[in-house]
C-alpha cells in the first residue's frame, strides 16, 4: 500500500527533493543545484539522483513521486513544453521517464497549480472547496482549486492568473506584466531617471539595477513617497485580478505568496479596498477570506507529494485534506 511519497520540485536554480509521510510532512529533503546550463541529460540525471537521494531503501513502502515543473506543461500526459529556464528542454516526457526508472506512479504538474494543491491540503487553504493560489514574484502565477478539485482545462494549461489581460492606460497588458517584481523594478527605476525625490537609489548602494520589489518595499516600509505609489498601484493591479477571479469562480479563500506580498498588511488592506469597491456585489467577497501563503519555501515539495496523494489533484482534494489530522 505504501506510507510514504516521494515529493521534487524541479526549478531552473535548485532541484529539491523530499521523502514525505501520509500527512505530508517531510521526513527527509536533499537540495541540489539544477545546473541546467548543461544541458537535458545532465539535469534529468540530476532530477534522478535527487530522487534516489531520498527514496527508502524499501522502496515497496513508496506511494509513488510527485514533480512540480515549470510550464508550459501537459499533466495529462506528464510531458514538459519549453519551460524558459530550462534550456534544451522542448516536449520531455519526464513522467515517462521516471515511471521507467522507478517503475512506479509518477505525477507532474505546473508549479503554480501544485502550490495551489499544496496551500488546500496543508497550508492557509486546508480543507477549502473553492480556493484560487495567487503567487506575485518575478512573475504571476496561479492555481485555482474548484469544487475541491484542481483546474486544468483541456491540457493542463488553465489557471494562468497571471496572464488576465488588463488594459493600463493605452496599453494592452496583463496582470504579470503590470505587477509582477520586475514591472515594479521598472515603474521605480523610471522615476528615480526621472529625478523623483526617493531613497531608493541609496537603499540600493546606488546601483539603479539593484533597485526591485525587495528595495521598494522596504523603502514603503520607511515612508518613501515614491515607493509608496508603487506598492499601491501593485495592490490595485492585483486586487483588480482578484476582482475579476471573484466574478468568475466565486471562491471562499484568496492565497497569495511570492515575495512581492511581502509588501505586508498594508499591501492586503488595499487589495482588500479595491475588492469592495469593484466587486459587482458585496455578496462576492462578504464571506471571503484573502491571506497570505502559508508554506514558505516547502510549499512545491509539499504539493508535488500531493499531487500523488490526489491523483494529480483530480479526487477530492479538500476531502484528502479533511482526513489528513488521522495520520498526525
Amino acid at each position: 500500500m505504501g506510507d510514504v511519497v516521494i515529493g521534487l520540485d524541479l526549478g531552473g536554480t535548485q532541484i529539491r527533493a523530499a521523502r514525505l509521510d501520509l500527512a505530508l510532512n517531510i521526513l527527509q529533503r536533499e537540495d541540489s543545484l539544477t545546473l541546467a546550463s548543461e544541458g537535458l541529460d545532465s539535469t534529468l540525471q540530476r532530477i534522478k539522483d535527487a530522487i534516489y537521494a531520498v527514496l527508502p531503501e524499501d522502496r515497496s513502502t513508496v506511494k509513488g513521486i510527485g514533480i512540480s515543473a515549470p510550464g508550459p506543461l501537459n499533466p495529462m500526459t506528464g510531458v514538459i513544453v519549453a519551460p524558459p529556464n530550462l534550456p534544451g528542454w522542448h516536449n520531455v516526457p519526464l513522467e515517462q521517464i521516471l515511471r521507467d526508472e522507478f517503475d512506479m506512479p509518477v505525477y507532474v504538474g505546473n508549479d503554480a497549480n501544485v502550490a495551489a494543491l499544496a496551500e488546500v491540503t496543508r497550508g492557509a487553504a486546508k480543507g477549502f472547496r473553492h480556493a484560487i493560489f495567487i503567487t506575485v514574484s518575478t512573475g504571476i502565477g496561479g492555481g485555482i482549486i474548484y469544487d475541491g478539485r484542481m483546474l486544468l482545462g483541456k491540457v493542463g494549461l488553465g489557471a494562468e492568473v497571471g496572464h488576465t489581460i488588463i488594459i493600463v492606460g493605452d496599453e494592452i497588458s496583463s496582470l504579470e506584466k503590470s505587477a509582477a517584481g520586475p514591472a515594479l523594478a521598472r515603474r521605480a527605476r523610471a522615476a528615480i531617471e526621472a529625478g523623483r525625490e526617493t531613497t531608493m537609489l541609496q537603499l540600493a548602494g546606488g546601483d539603479i539595477n539593484k533597485v526591485d520589489a525587495r528595495i521598494i518595499g522596504q523603502a514603503a516600509g520607511e515612508g518613501d513617497a515614491v515607493a509608496q505609489e508603487i506598492v499601491d498601484f501593485s495592490s490595485k493591479i492585483v486586487g483588480l485580478g482578484i476582482v475579476s477571479l471573484l466574478h468568475l469562480f466565486n471562491p471562499e479563500i484568496i492565497v497569495i505568496g511570492g515575495g512581492v506580498s511581502k509588501f505586508g498588511e498594508p499591501w492586503f488592506d488595499q487589495i482588500w479596498t479595491i475588492v469592495r469597491e469593484n466587486a459587482l456585489d458585496a455578496a462576492y467577497w462578504r464571506d471571503l477570506e484573502i491571506v497570505p501563503a502559508g508554506l514558505g519555501g516547502a510549499v512545491s515539495i509539499i504539493g508535488a507529494a500531493a499531487l500523488v496523494l490526489t491523483e494529480g489533484g483530480q479526487s477530492d482534494v479538500a476531502e484528502f485534506a479533511s482526513r489528513l489530522n488521522k495520520y498526525d
